[in-house]
C-alpha cells in the first residue's frame, strides 16, 4: 500500500497576523486531502516566518501549546497526518521545532533541529540533541530532520540504519544554494536507500530569499515529485514495494564494513 505525500510549499514571508499561518496551513491541508494524501509536510517554522529575529522568543510556544491544538484539530478533520515547524519554548530555551501531528490529530513525534545554520539560527536557538526521531504511519516507518541537518551525511545514515523507509525534512533553504534539492536530495535518497520529502520556503523574508524546489527523492535516485520557486503543493506516492527492490538491488547498508571506520560508527549506533 502506497503512502500518498503532499509536499506544501508556502507561505511566502512572515504571516501578517497571528492565526495566518495555521489558516494557511489548513488550507493547505484541505488540498492534500482532496488530492488523496495521507500524509502533509510543511516547511521548516511552517506557522511563524523563518526571518523573525529576535521575535522569535515572543512567538515561540510549548510543544503542547495553542499550534499544536490547532494543527491537531486541522489534522482530524482531514484525515491526514501534518508535520509543521514552529519555535519550541522549553524553559528558557527555544528550540526549532517540528511536531508530527497523526491523522486522528495524536502527536506521533516531536523533533529539535540538531544542526544549526549560520549565525542567525546560533542566536535564536538552541541545538536539539536527539538525532533520530522516528514514528509509523500506515506501515511506513517515519523520521525526523530539518533543513541543514539533512546536508550532513550522518544524520541521513543513521536514520537509514535505525530503519526509516521516510525522511521528512521541512526545510528554509536558501538561495543559491538551489543544488541542495536538485542533486544533493537525489543522491542522499539513494547512497542511503530511503524516500526523502523535502518541503521548502519560497519568496524572501528579510535578508532571506527562499529556493523553492521542494522534492520527494526516491530511493532509486530519481525525483518523484518537484515544485517550482513559487507557492506549490505537489503530490507523490512513496511506495513500499519499490522500496523493498530498490534495497535488494542496491545493498549500500548490507556492504558496509563499519570496523573499518569506527569513528563514523559511535558505540551502540545500529550497524548491517
Amino acid at each position: 500500500m502506497t503512502l500518498r505525500t503532499a509536499l506544501y510549499q508556502g507561505p511566502g514571508g512572515i504571516p501578517a497576523a497571528p492565526g495566518d499561518g495555521v489558516a494557511a496551513l489548513a488550507r493547505a491541508a484541505r488540498r492534500a486531502a482532496d488530492a488523496g494524501a495521507r500524509l502533509l509536510v510543511t516547511p521548516e517554522l511552517s506557522l511563524t516566518g523563518y526571518a523573525l529575529g529576535a521575535a522569535v522568543r515572543e512567538v515561540a510556544e510549548p510543544a503542547d501549546g495553542p499550534f499544536a491544538e490547532a494543527v491537531s484539530q486541522i489534522a482530524a478533520e482531514h484525515g491526514l497526518a501534518v508535520l509543521y515547524g514552529y519555535p519550541e519554548r522549553d524553559g528558557d530555551a527555544v528550540y526549532n521545532a517540528v511536531r508530527l501531528a497523526g491523522p486522528d490529530g495524536a502527536p506521533l513525534a516531536d523533533y529539535r533541529k540538531t544542526h544549526l545554520f549560520g549565525a542567525y539560527e546560533r542566536t535564536c536557538f538552541t541545538p536539539g540533541e536527539e538525532p533520530v526521531v522516528q514514528a509509523d504511519l500506515d506501515g511506513v516507518r517515519l523520521g525526523l530532520l530539518i533543513c541543514y541537518d539533512v546536508e550532513f551525511p550522518e544524520p541521513v545514515r543513521a536514520h537509514a540504519l535505525a530503519g526509516t523507509e521516510l525522511l521528512l525534512a521541512p526545510t528554509a533553504l536558501m538561495r543559491p544554494y538551489e543544488f541542495v534539492p536538485q542533486s544533493v536530495l537525489p543522491v542522499r535518497a539513494w547512497e542511503n536507500q530511503l524516500y526523502i520529502a523535502y518541503a521548502n520556503r519560497h519568496g524572501t523574508e528579510g535578508a532571506f530569499t527562499f529556493a523553492g524546489l521542494s522534492c520527494l527523492a526516491a530511493p532509486d535516485g530519481t525525483v518523484r515529485a518537484r515544485a517550482g520557486t513559487g507557492e506549490d503543493l505537489v503530490v507523490a506516492d512513496v511506495d513500499p514495494g519499490l522500496l523493498a527492490a530498490s534495497r535488494a538491488e542496491n545493498t549500500y547498508l548490507a556492504d558496509r564494513r563499519p570496523e573499518l571506520y569506527p569513528s563514523l560508527s559511535p558505540q551502540g549506533a545500529p550497524r548491517r
